[in-house]
């Protein structure tokens, strides 16, 4: 009987020669000043463009050059923390790559990684759009702390959306440290029940859907860039006549996030007569925070499921509207816009629709049934409107600082009549100023028509009315100009 003996084997096993070091950056875009990585350049200066494979890390460290005389094989010198793991996702893949760099002093800086179809090479999830939303999610991302990380807790079990398993697991290994520490535990577990065989397919089902709606929410940090006053000014300029205590206020609440870089402890609610611009002032204040915004409109919801989504123990379960409003902005940081918050209390479903709104405006963060995950708020701004606070709970109340919305005086009707509604739709109309004149005396008849009512939305269909048939006139009779009169105002509007 043969006996083989191994105590003289020649070959070893090599341990990993890893010939880069990582430095850390915060940079948002990639240049040869800030690269994503360096690479070797004594032997060989490299072209701009120039195309390859990075090598199995569990090798070495290295990119290997596709040239015309064959394959040459250049050192990683220098990595972006942020990157380590894609680079070795496109090694272990053998992924073909074009690297877009320039050669320095201290290496070949590349500061651009496209995929390429070359050679019959392996393509995974979907070609270089992937690898493009991976790179955006990671120049997105904050440069990962020192501390080491176990990479052994993975349990076992339109535009660029990732939906299909390969992705999710692909973005998991490359980006997934983008993501909060409880949402990324989360996914592993729930990527473990999409891959199981040991559960039902409506669980894979509803497990693969909540790891999409997850990962292509981009999580970012509660960390808030100073806001310019004079331009916050404007912006309210441009949208509000007048109303300058509400203006102040909100003046106030950017002095105050550019003190602390993070946003105030209690959302806006505006509260006032109908008309009054106080959905019109919500807007303006995302468009300041340069935040995607979302609207709940708490009149049309009668049942707090709506909010909070559905059990996945049913087969049509769905997330909730808030769940939705993160998965429509794409990221974590948002402007809430709660239309008729008086209106909340009235629900005729299993519970208050308002009650689910306090951890939501707690900013400690919200639950939806169907993902059965906590998803962070700290960048979640609450601004809501009401007609009538004394119809909001008390509960709701205190997490608002209330700001009351007074009616307009008849001055201030004119101005805003003369000055905005009109202009703003004979701009839309494209008629110029001289051919719908308004007089004095039909300036203040059409403000006395509509005293009785609140807000100036009837004035703007008045303005609509009085320029569509100034275009009327002109088109069909021919006139070069319409001069409105008192006479002539009251017949058409009333």
């Amino acid at each position: 009987m043969p006996v083989f003996d191994f105590s003289n084997t020649t070959e070893e096993k090599k341990a990993c020669e890893c010939t880069y070091t990582t430095f850390q950056s915060n940079e948002n875009t990639a240049s040869a000043k800030y690269p994503i990585l360096v690479l070797d350049n004594t032997a060989k200066q490299w072209k701009y463009h120039s195309c390859g494979v990075f090598t199995n890390q569990t090798k070495r460290t290295a990119f290997e050059f596709t040239q015309e005389d064959g394959t040459v094989c250049a050192d990683i010198l220098r990595v972006d923390a942020r990157f380590v793991n894609l680079l070795r996702w496109l090694g272990e893949n053998h992924i073909n790559v074009r690297l877009s760099g320039e050669n320095t002093p201290d290496g070949y800086a590349v500061y651009k990684i496209r995929e390429i179809a070359f050679g019959g090479g392996k393509k995974l999830s979907a070609e270089d759009g992937f690898l493009q939303f991976m790179m955006e999610r990671l120049f997105a991302s904050s440069a990962p702390s020192e501390e080491a990380v176990d990479e052994e807790q993975e349990e076992d079990g339109d535009d660029m959306k990732l939906t299909s398993i390969q992705s999710i697991t692909d973005f998991m290994t490359c980006a997934g440290r983008t993501m909060p520490d409880n949402i990324r535990l989360w996914a592993r577990r729930n990527l473990a029940v999409a891959r199981s065989n040991e559960v039902s397919p409506e669980e894979r089902r509803h497990a693969q859907r909540a790891l999409s709606i997850m990962m292509n929410i981009q999580w970012k940090n509660n960390y808030f860039e100073a806001i310019d006053p004079k331009e916050a000014r404007r912006i309210l300029d441009e949208e509000l006549y007048g109303m300058e205590r509400v203006k102040q206020r909100i003046i106030e609440t950017i002095i105050q996030i550019n003190r602390t870089h993070t946003l105030p402890a209690y959302g806006l609610l505006l509260v006032g007569p109908a008309g009054t611009g106080k959905s019109q002032i919500a807007y303006a204040v995302a468009r300041i925070l340069k935040l995607p915004w979302t609207t709940l409109d708490m009149s049309s919801i009668n049942d707090p499921e709506q909010l909070t989504g559905s059990s996945r123990i049913y087969a049509n379960a769905k997330p909730g509207i808030i769940m939705d409003a993160f998965a429509m902005a794409g990221e974590s940081s948002l402007v809430f816009i709660i239309n008729e918050l008086d209106k909340a209390a009235s629900g005729k479903g299993n519970g208050n629709p308002a009650d689910v709104l306090l951890t939501l405006l707690d900013n400690l963060g919200f639950t939806d049934n169907y993902i059965e995950c906590m998803i962070p708020t700290s960048g979640v701004y609450p601004i809501a409107t009401a007609n009538d606070k004394e119809q909001i709970s008390a509960p709701i109340l205190s997490r608002f600082a209330v700001i009351d919305i007074p009616d307009y005086t008849f001055e201030e009707k004119k101005i805003i009549f003369s000055k905005f509604a009109l202009p703003k739709v004979l701009k839309r109309m494209s008629l110029k100023e001289e051919e719908c004149i308004i007089t004095d005396e039909a300036l203040n008849t059409i403000v006395d028509l509509y005293s009785g009512t609140s807000g100036i939305r009837d004035l703007e269909q008045a303005a609509e009315h009085i320029a569509a048939n100034a275009l009327y006139q002109i088109e069909v009779d021919h006139l070069k100009s319409v001069t409105f009169d008192a006479e002539m105002v009251r017949k058409l509007l009333i």
